[in-house]
């Protein structure tokens, strides 16, 4: 059996078909991405820095933050409050009120009643 020539392939031929099917980004990929950065940062230094809420509450309605509301309840129950009533009333996960009640025990915000119950230090 006779072997049949084809074209020769180049190898500039062959490195782009690899790049093609191994999705290897070129160097103008890389140069468009470039770009597209540059605008986006010339884009963000432009707008205007967006103002803070004020966290200070004049009026004492809400607390400003996760601790403190945890805090204000414990501190309207006369006996104590549990973690489960604490967990209804916030709708934070476990988590995060064990760790916000072990930082208010720690510096003497609030004691320990009994298990799982806590009340507020005067």
């Amino acid at each position: 059996m006779a072997k049949r020539k084809g074209k020769p392939v180049s190898f500039d031929a062959m490195v782009k078909f690899f790049m093609h099917n191994y999705n290897i980004p070129t160097k103008r990929d890389i140069d468009g991405l470039n770009d597209r950065l540059d605008r986006l940062e010339k884009l963000i230094k432009t707008m205007a820095p967006r103002s803070r809420r004020s966290t200070s509450t004049s009026n004492g309605a809400s607390p400003a933050n996760a601790t403190e509301t945890v805090l204000q309840l414990i501190r309207r129950s006369k006996n104590g409050i549990g973690i489960a009533e604490i967990r209804e009333q916030t709708g934070y996960d476990d988590k995060k009120l064990r760790n916000i009640i072990f930082r208010l025990n720690k510096i003497e915000k609030i004691m320990r009643v009994s298990r799982g119950s806590y009340k507020a230090v005067e």
